[in-house]
C-alpha cells in the first residue's frame, strides 16, 4: 500500500508543480507576482516579502503531503504593473508548473492574468486586488483575502459626506481597473449620502504633472478631492494641488495609504485621509507579532504584506486538507477555508471574496497615519 501511495504522490508531483527532491523532500512551486520594478516597486516588494516570510516559516516548521516531506519554493515574477506583462509572466508560471499563485498586486494585472490561471486550473489568491470585477468573472480559481472596492468605496463615500462634511466633491481617477473601480464605487456612495459631484477628471498611472486637471477642478470650488489611484501619482498630485492654492480635503483609498505617499507629498500630506481594507496592523489578531517578525527581516511594512502572508497560508492549508499538491484537489479544498490569519478570520463566499471584510480610515497627523475609525 505504501509503495502505491508513494508512486501516486510522485505522479501528482510530476503533474502538479513539485520539483526534484531537495534535502529529502520534493519541491512544490508557488508563484508570486507583483511590480518589482517601476514606481510601485516598494509595494510589490512588500507583497513578495510577505509571501516569502510565510514560505520560509512553513519550510522551517516542516510540511508533509501524502506521507512525504515536501518543501515550498516561491517563484517570484515582476509584472511591472502592466496588464500585457502580467499575462506573459502568468503563462511563465503556468509553464513552470506552479500549484498556485499569490497575486497579482494590482487589479489591472490580476484580472487579465486570471483567465490564464483559470484555463490552466491553477488557484490564484490575490492579497491586494480589490476590483469587484476580478471575482465577478465566474472563475473558480479566483480568490482574494481582503475587502473589495464595493465595500471600500461605500465606506469612503459615506465617510466623505457624513464625517468630513463634504458637499462639493471632485473626483480624479487613473483609469486603471483599481482606480476607476474605486472612484466609481465612491461616487455612488457619496451621491447616495447627499454629496454633489462638481467634476470627474482622469489621468493615468504613469503621469507626473496634474496641473491642468487641478486648475480645472480649482475653478469649481470643491471642498474635497477624491483620488482613485496609487501613491506615485497621489503624492505629487496633492503637492501640486497645494501649490495651486487648491486647499480642498484630499481623500484616497488603499493605493495611497502608505509611507511612500507621505514621502512624496512631504509636509502637504498633513490632513490627508485614506482608507485601507482590513483592520489596522495593531488591531489585527496576529498583527503586532507579524510586524515584529517581518520588520526584523525586511524593514517597515508598506501596505499589503500581511495579506500576502495570509494568502500563502490559505493556499497551504488547502493543500493540507487535500493532502495533495494537485491544483485540482487544492481548488476543491479552497472553498472550505476557515483560517485564523494574521489579518483576522478568513472564509470565502461563492465568488471567492473574503466574507465580512472591514475597512479602516486613516488621517495623516504629525507625519504619521493615524486611525480614524474602522467600518465593518
Amino acid at each position: 500500500m505504501f509503495a502505491v501511495s508513494a508512486l501516486a504522490f510522485s505522479l501528482a508531483c510530476t503533474l502538479s508543480g513539485c520539483g526534484k527532491p531537495q534535502d529529502g523532500g520534493a519541491l512544490i512551486k508557488i508563484g508570486s507576482v507583483a511590480p518589482l520594478t517601476g514606481p510601485q516597486t516598494h509595494i510589490g516588494k512588500d507583497n513578495e516579502n510577505g509571501a516569502r516570510l510565510a514560505v520560509d516559516e512553513i519550510n522551517a516548521r516542516g510540511l508533509t503531503l501524502g506521507g512525504k516531506k515536501v518543501k515550498l519554493e516561491l517563484l517570484s515574477e515582476d509584472d511591472q504593473a502592466e496588464p500585457k506583462t502580467a499575462t506573459i509572466v502568468a503563462q511563465k508560471l503556468v509553464d513552470a508548473g506552479v500549484v498556485g499563485v499569490i497575486g497579482h498586486l494590482n487589479s489591472g494585472t490580476t484580472i487579465p492574468a486570471s483567465r490564464l490561471y483559470s484555463d490552466a486550473g491553477i488557484p490564484q489568491i490575490s492579497p491586494s486586488a480589490t476590483a469587484v470585477s476580478y471575482t465577478a468573472q465566474g472563475y473558480k480559481t479566483a480568490y482574494r483575502v481582503m475587502a473589495n472596492d464595493a465595500q471600500q468605496g461605500r465606506a469612503l463615500g459615506q465617510f466623505a459626506v457624513g464625517q468630513l462634511g463634504a458637499k462639493k466633491i471632485a473626483i480624479i481617477d487613473d483609469r486603471s481597473a483599481y482606480g476607476q473601480g474605486l472612484a466609481d464605487e465612491f461616487e455612488k456612495a457619496a451621491r447616495a449620502a447627499g454629496g454633489t459631484m462638481v467634476a470627474h477628471e482622469f489621468t493615468n498611472d504613469r503621469a507626473t504633472d496634474f496641473t491642468a486637471i487641478l486648475t480645472s477642478i480649482k475653478g469649481k470650488g470643491p471642498d474635497l478631492v477624491f483620488f482613485g489611484g496609487m501613491d506615485p501619482q497621489g503624492g505629487p498630485m496633492l503637492k501640486q494641488a497645494k501649490r495651486l492654492g487648491l486647499n480642498a480635503r484630499f481623500l484616497g483609498g488603499d493605493g495611497v495609504q502608505n509611507l511612500n505617499f507621505m514621502k512624496l507629498a512631504g509636509l502637504d500630506a498633513e490632513g490627508a485621509v485614506a482608507s485601507s481594507p482590513g483592520l489596522p496592523i495593531a488591531s489585527m489578531p496576529g498583527g503586532p507579532d507579524f510586524r515584529k517578525r517581518f520588520e526584523a527581516k525586511y524593514g517597515p511594512i508598506q501596505l499589503y504584506a500581511p495579506y500576502a502572508y495570509d494568502a500563502v497560508n490559505v493556499l497551504v492549508a488547502a493543500m493540507q486538507r487535500a493532502d495533495s499538491a494537485d491544483p485540482a484537489k487544492i481548488l476543491a479544498a479552497l472553498p472550505k477555508t476557515d483560517l485564523q490569519g494574521v489579518c483576522g478570520p478568513i472564509k470565502f463566499d461563492a465568488k471567492g471574496d473574503t466574507q465580512g471584510g472591514a475597512v479602516t480610515l486613516y488621517e495623516v497627523r504629525g507625519g504619521k497615519w493615524r486611525v480614524l475609525e474602522t467600518v465593518k
